[in-house]
């Protein structure tokens, strides 16, 4: 069940940014503290860190996207640029594919660490929290884009 609501999250963001041109990417818009390319490069990363980096390193995007993605940072601190919506979207689309490589034995695996929220024990939940995570942050960019094509 949760591949199927991680799927569901995935592809809607993916469908949703389609046609989204780079400057509206990176338009702050008033009462939010980052920009939809900030929310689309976090979600890539915080999967990644979740799913692929326990226990060993990713190396499936650039070690970049951690320090201008992870949670505490912001746009308004990047010192180096940042990647394409294109690249970007690639790197999304090719993390689904990976997620889905994965068999039934591992989502029943227990989790070898602690995660900070929620009851997690199994990998299934951690792609139920996934999920929640990508879908409260598509929320976040729905609102954005239309707050920024408003004006």
């Amino acid at each position: 069940m949760s591949k199927k609501q991680f799927n569901l999250t995935r592809t809607s963001l993916l469908t949703f940014i389609q046609d989204l041109d780079e400057n509206t990417a990176d338009i702050q818009a008033k009462y939010f503290n980052n920009t939809i390319r900030w929310h689309l490069g976090h979600v890539l990363v915080f999967t990644e860190k979740f799913l692929f980096i326990y226990p060993k390193k990713s190396e499936h995007f650039p070690k970049e996207y951690a320090e201008l993605f992870s949670s505490g940072t912001k746009p308004a601190d990047w010192t180096m640029t940042a990647p394409t919506l294109e690249e970007l979207t690639t790197y999304l689309v090719d993390q689904q594919e990976r997620v889905n490589q994965f068999d039934e034995l591992f989502w029943k695996t227990n989790v070898p660490f602690k995660v900070p929220f929620g009851h997690i024990e199994s990998y299934e939940d951690l792609l139920i929290m996934i999920g929640h995570h990508e879908a409260e942050h598509l929320g976040k960019i729905k609102a954005m884009r239309q707050v920024v094509e408003a004006k």
